[in-house]
């Protein structure tokens, strides 16, 4: 018998999660019917989602939500072989039973020279999100200015590779000196750190003293409305996250943002990656060409150990990350 190691979310978080919100337990899983297949964690991602998301879509005691690459270990389903690897929305356990309906095939192509982690990150659902927002929200020309917020992490450091690659100028801020310095190495034009400079909206303006074409927003909250008055006219502005708010116990209450949007013309949308589900593929051979050409560096932040698991998602909360975090089971 194979016994799973599975995550559970004991109590829903109050502000900041805690380790005691959550609760390891360890089961055995029964013999394989026809039709299933016998899953084994390699890596597993923690992405900023689940915050809000904990309430909407979990109860208390339920199994921790996420994703990640498994190997299978034994098949009575031809299409899933021994040997092969997935990505599926698994959640937080060591080995698991599918009937394949969940799962999505890695391809048997995958370069040998290429982690297969990178299936969470920069070839995954955090690439995919910068890929459709900036083509599709964005709508990104050749010399316009973007700016992105939490720029290094995993859907900023993406974003503004991929800017780069279509001849724009290139914002981004962070949260330490060595994030900064990390950015400027994958070509960011601008960078500074958010937690140090004296004046948001000084920063902003000494970064792009012409103001911004784009804004890809992964922060919201105060930040968002220093920005927006710095939008140029016709300004898009993609929202992907709100990563300042999701720990907060009572709402902020900000300005009223229809002044700058009214004045400007702009056009600020809300996303999910999934409304591209139908052009998934394309998105993902379009990065995984981009990775493979070393055309896109794929920055990671490893954390040893499925133990650690909600050490890594807390961690990531806190900025300790630089590109995708990801725990190696």
């Amino acid at each position: 018998m194979v016994r799973a190691k599975t995550w559970i979310l004991k109590k829903h978080f109050e502000g900041f999660p805690k380790q005691s919100d959550f609760e390891l337990k360890v089961a055995e899983l029964p013999p394989l019917k026809d039709g299933e297949v016998l899953l084994e964690a390699v890596f597993l991602s923690v992405d900023p989602y689940l915050r809000p998301y904990s309430k909407i879509k979990m109860k208390e005691g339920d199994k921790v939500i996420g994703s990640q690459v498994a190997k299978v270990l034994e098949s009575k389903n031809p299409s899933y072989p021994v040997g092969s690897y997935i990505v599926a929305q698994s959640g937080w356990t060591t080995h698991f039973i599918s009937d394949g309906k969940d799962l999505s095939l890695m391809p048997p192509s995958w370069p040998k020279n290429l982690s297969r982690s990178l299936a969470l990150g920069t070839v995954g659902m955090p690439g995919l999100t910068a890929y459709f927002a900036l083509s599709e929200i964005c709508r990104l020309k050749p010399g316009e200015i973007i700016m992105i917020n939490a720029a290094a992490g995993a859907v900023g450091t993406v974003a503004g590779q991929l800017a780069k690659l279509k001849g724009c100028k290139v914002v981004g801020c962070a949260g330490s000196e060595e994030k900064v310095a990390f950015l400027k190495k994958l070509g960011f034009d601008e960078v500074f750190n958010y937690k140090t400079v004296g004046s948001l909206a000084e920063a902003l303006k000494k970064a792009s003293p012409e103001g911004y074409d784009c804004y890809f927003d992964n922060v919201g909250g105060a930040f968002s409305t220093v920005v927006l008055n710095q939008m140029r006219k016709f300004g898009r502005i993609a929202v992907c996250g709100m990563i300042s708010l999701y720990n907060d116990k009572e709402p902020q209450q900000g300005p009223y943002i229809q002044w700058p949007i009214l004045m400007n013309q702009l056009c600020m949308e809300g996303f999910l990656v999934q409304r591209w589900e139908n052009r998934k593929e394309e998105g993902l051979n379009a990065l995984l060409k981009l990775v493979v050409e070393g055309k896109l560096k794929c920055p990671e932040h490893i954390t040893e150990g499925f133990d650690n698991m909600p050490a890594a998602f807390m961690g990531m909360l806190k900025g300790e990350n630089t590109g995708k975090a990801i725990v190696k089971a």
